[in-house]
């Protein structure tokens, strides 16, 4: 299909229209903590939660090293509790942003404090992060590497702080939060025979180990839980991993592994767009013929989340990689950039090519809080169902999406390494020194 009869038959954001809508359901928040309260008394004996559920974990940062552990479990609704669990499914179920904060207000975060390198910050030296199987880290670990939520017991020293962190653009949103005291096993949970042999292998670096994992069918989620929780690595080098930096390290690793699928793969032919909208997000994928290279440009309307100065410019940020890849963590547009770049590396080692490749991705007020990465990963990941438009060159590609973006050509080519020719003609500078 043309690419403008392709922009044409794009269909208007729904997304939009129901806006307003979705600002006033987000009110709902405040009614469903306090249900969340009640729920809460109902399952408390004593100072125990009993009949506890996880499907998840949750690993912060703060104070790092010395940082919280938690448990993630709904209360009142265990039998669903697979549900709260952040995938691929949220997308496929359609969540709204109002949707994703219901869920994650209904998790209790049954948390206590530990060194990433030992599961009790009073006992750093015994025993170490790998040797954890007993206890509230043990616990936590038993969950992460578990095929489906765990039963649980969790004594608790308060009452949850009842509330909403919004989270990062990275990190999904969190709600109520409590000390715990200690948590047990409540059945003896099924781990799947390659996460067996990920643990039992003592001398597999991380990454090859997450790359292991990844081939043998499992998704990016439960990778950066099973590293979350210090369960992957060669042994002395186990730790604990915040929640945020794990995604991210999950992200890169599969990314580059897959970069290697496709290293020496033929390139498409042909100049291919695509297009995704969900949860206000636009994203445009230009692919091109040629060598593999790869540019993520944010552009972020004034009102949203990260512009949030409603009488300001649109917000611009970008990073890229050549042919051999990055040599440093990018800042500018940090967990996104490795999202993005999976789910599009995804597509071409499915269908064995390479390509240069854009990712234009569109923020507007519309997104009014922030759900985490995923959001970004999905879309992208979802982009290549459907037809595409095509263009006769890539330059003719950017110029007819530009029509369609927020900001001017002149202005995208002065923020893109890509849109204005600078990567490839780099590459090929390089290439013939």
């Amino acid at each position: 299909m043309r690419l403008d009869e392709y922009i044409e038959e794009l269909e208007p954001d729904e997304e939009a229209k129901r806006r307003h809508l979705a600002k006033e359901k987000s009110y709902a928040i405040t009614d469903h903590l306090a249900e969340f309260e009640q729920r809460f008394d109902d399952a408390l004996s004593g100072d125990t939660l009993v009949g506890s559920t996880s499907p998840s974990i949750f690993v912060g940062r703060s104070n790092y090293p010395d940082i919280p552990v938690g448990l993630l479990s709904p209360v009142g609704d265990e039998d669903d509790a697979a549900e709260y669990v952040t995938d691929g499914d949220w997308y496929r179920q359609g969540y709204a942003i109002d949707d994703v904060l219901q869920r994650r207000t209904g998790l209790l975060n049954s948390s206590k404090r530990a060194n990433v390198d030992s599961p009790s910050i009073a006992s750093r030296l015994t025993p170490n992060v790998h040797d954890a199987w007993s206890g509230f880290v043990g616990v936590q670990r038993e969950v992460a590497i578990a095929d489906r939520p765990v039963d649980l017991e969790i004594g608790l020293n308060d009452t949850p702080d009842l509330g909403l962190d919004t989270g990062t653009d990275v990190a999904t949103p969190r709600g109520p939060r409590a000390n715990a005291r200690n948590a047990e096993l409540r059945e003896n949970p099924y781990v799947p025979r390659p996460v067996k042999k990920t643990l039992e292998d003592d001398d597999w670096q991380a990454e090859g180990a997450m790359t292991y994992l990844y081939r043998r069918g499992f998704d990016v989620y439960d990778i950066n839980s099973i590293l979350s929780a210090g369960a992957l690595g060669q042994t002395e080098q186990r730790r604990l991993v915040p929640t945020r930096w794990s995604i991210t390290a999950v992200d890169d690793t599969v990314g580059k592994y897959l970069r290697g699928r496709i290293r020496n793969a033929p390139s498409i032919d042909d100049v291919q767009v695509w297009a995704n909208e969900y949860m206000g997000n636009r994203y445009w994928i230009i692919l091109a013929p040629g060598n593999w290279e790869f540019e993520l440009v944010e552009m972020k309307a004034p009102g949203s989340i990260w512009n949030p100065d409603p009488e300001d410019n649109v917000w611009m940020a970008s990073a890229a990689e050549g042919y051999e890849g990055r040599s440093s963590y990018v800042e500018e547009t940090a967990g996104a950039y490795y999202a993005a770049r999976l789910a599009v590396l995804e597509h071409l080692e499915s269908i064995g090519r390479q390509a240069k490749c854009l990712v234009l991705r569109e923020v507007s007020d519309d997104y009014w809080a922030p759900v985490g990465v995923w959001q970004v990963r999905e879309s992208v990941r979802n982009a290549f169902e459907g037809e595409y438009g095509e263009s006769e060159t890539f330059h003719q590609a950017v110029a007819e999406v530009a029509t369609q973006l927020p900001v001017t050509h002149d202005r995208l080519r002065r923020k893109s390494e890509l849109a204005a020719g600078l990567q490839s003609n780099l590459s090929a500078f390089s290439a013939r020194e």
